[in-house]
């Protein structure tokens, strides 16, 4: 990590990685030393998690002649797994403002933010 990124990470960001890189730090058996080491460790796996927690897909569904591209944060998801509609299918869906909600087929729903119509 650059000085200049340190100035630039979220506040947030840089204590989850020195408690990560702490946690490290006695795993590891407290050895002296292996600070930069550590962070660079903890920086990597923090960031690998954040940017997999922080990570968009869309669903597609098309209504009334509207193509609807909804995103939804996968961690949020409640076990959805892209492909779990196939292509043409018909699926229940209902709208609230810019949110779409797709009805899986075990009742649970998708929630999305609509960021695009076409059509």
């Amino acid at each position: 990590m650059t000085a200049r990124s340190w100035s630039t990470s979220p506040p947030d960001l840089q204590e989850a990685i020195r408690r990560r890189a702490e946690e490290i730090f006695k795993r590891t058996g407290k050895l002296p030393g292996r600070d930069l080491q550590n962070w660079a460790q903890a920086e990597a796996e923090i960031l690998r998690e954040f940017s997999a927690a922080t990570r968009r897909t869309a669903v597609v569904v098309k209504v009334n002649g509207v193509q609807y591209v909804g995103e939804y944060l996968p961690a949020a998801a409640n076990g959805y797994r892209p492909g779990e509609f196939s292509a043409g299918a018909s699926v229940p869906i209902r709208f609230e403002g810019e949110k779409m909600f797709v009805i899986r087929g075990n009742g649970t729903e998708l929630e999305t933010t609509v960021v695009n119509r076409i059509g």
